[in-house]
């Protein structure tokens, strides 16, 4: 059945249940700003998150591991063109 098809009697809420006042306070887009920005959870292993005091730490590292494997990755591209 389309949604369009529905009408007020093919309503599978009970009686008791009235949507306008269900919905009266509702507010569009209450959670629009937490939905977009997302989370990105990692957990740690309790020895790893000892070694980090806190997150800025553990951005930092990943970070200096990122640009250590972009330097690996051009000194091969530059062996195998010489």
């Amino acid at each position: 059945m389309k949604k369009d098809d529905m009408t007020e009697m093919d309503d599978e809420l009970r009686p008791e249940y009235d949507l306008r006042v269900l919905l009266k306070d509702g507010v569009r887009g209450k959670y629009v700003e937490r939905y977009r920005a997302g989370t990105n959870l990692v957990l740690l292993d309790p020895d790893v998150a000892k070694a980090f005091p806190d997150e800025t730490a553990v951005n930092e590292a990943l970070r200096l591991v990122i640009q250590l494997g972009e330097i690996q990755r051009r000194q091969r591209l530059d062996l195998t063109r010489a």
